[in-house]
């Protein structure tokens, strides 16, 4: 196959378009990668190899989806949209290693569908995810505890940054510790508006999560410990004291509250984003300690 056919170039996908009488849907958050080099890159740094199976979320026309079917195994890809499922047939019809299942991520027994299709052979996540509903999709994958060894994903550049973001900075808050609790996070490259069709509002950026075998952190109560981790970061300009004196008044005296803050060695007057995970960590320990 000649790199002028393949799915991600502008001219290919207006075809494609023109062919199916297809039109992008807002709902879905529907921008499709017309550049094909670009998603060679994403592949490269998914570390997708002819003997890794690969889990793709929403292929659209298939533009990433043929390339990790070049690079990959197999290739199990979950599309939404109804739609998509005829012009996919077609433009993946030289691989023989794909299967698309027409079902939403968020209710799809991945587990399942991902034990039956690729054994016990390592399995990625590869995606170009909608960027409207990016956090449910992969908070849902990561607290699921799928056997997969990565995830790498395009997603809002803003969010990516968010998600790899370090303590004292201002993207960092409470979703980069979710993600940074079960995964390595880095952003590894950003992408121009220009290669999508069609454009999005924003910038784009390819987040990389490294999947841990242990959290960095041990917690008594991982369920209070995020509790805490939203309560720290509820009004970002206040103190951390500020800020639990709210959340937890139902619960805590004000002095309760500072002997907890004392006996885990944080100064009240911090604010949430100047705090690393390993404080959270013995802040929310004391705070089950006390009950």
């Amino acid at each position: 196959m000649t790199n002028e056919r393949h799915i991600a170039t502008p001219t290919r996908t207006m075809e494609l378009l023109k062919k199916y009488n297809f039109s992008f849907k807002k709902s879905l958050g529907q921008n499709f990668l017309i550049d094909t080099n670009i998603l060679r890159n994403i592949i490269h740094h998914a570390g997708v190899t002819e003997d890794v199976g690969a889990i793709e979320i929403g292929p659209g026309m298939g533009a990433l989806t043929e390339q990790l079917a070049i690079a990959a195994n197999k290739v199990l890809a979950f599309e939404i949209d109804q739609r998509l499922l005829p012009i996919l047939e077609d433009t993946l019809s030289p691989y023989d290693n794909v299967k698309v299942v027409n079902e939403d991520i968020l209710k799809a027994d991945v587990q399942q569908e991902l034990q039956q299709y690729f054994g016990a052979q390592e399995v990625k996540i590869v995606a170009n995810l909608p960027y409207y509903i990016t956090t449910p999709i992969l908070m849902n994958l990561l607290t699921r505890n799928l056997p997969i060894s990565s995830i790498t994903v395009m997603i809002q550049k803003e969010v990516a940054d968010r998600m790899a973001a370090s303590p004292n900075t201002k993207s960092y808050g409470s979703l980069s510790l979710a993600v940074q609790y079960y995964t390595q996070a880095a952003v590894v490259m950003t992408v121009p508006k220009t290669a999508f069709m069609p454009q999005p509002n924003v910038d784009s950026a390819v987040l990389h999560l490294e999947l841990r075998k242990e959290p960095p952190v041990q917690v008594e109560d991982e369920k209070f410990f995020f509790d805490l981790i939203q309560a720290s970061f509820g009004q970002r300009r206040k103190t951390l004291r500020n800020n639990l004196n709210r959340h937890f008044s139902s619960r805590f005296s004000k002095e309760e509250l500072e002997d907890i803050m004392n006996e885990a060695g944080i100064d009240g007057t911090r604010r949430g984003e100047s705090l690393s995970m390993e404080e959270f960590a013995a802040l929310a320990n004391t705070f089950t300690a006390k009950g």
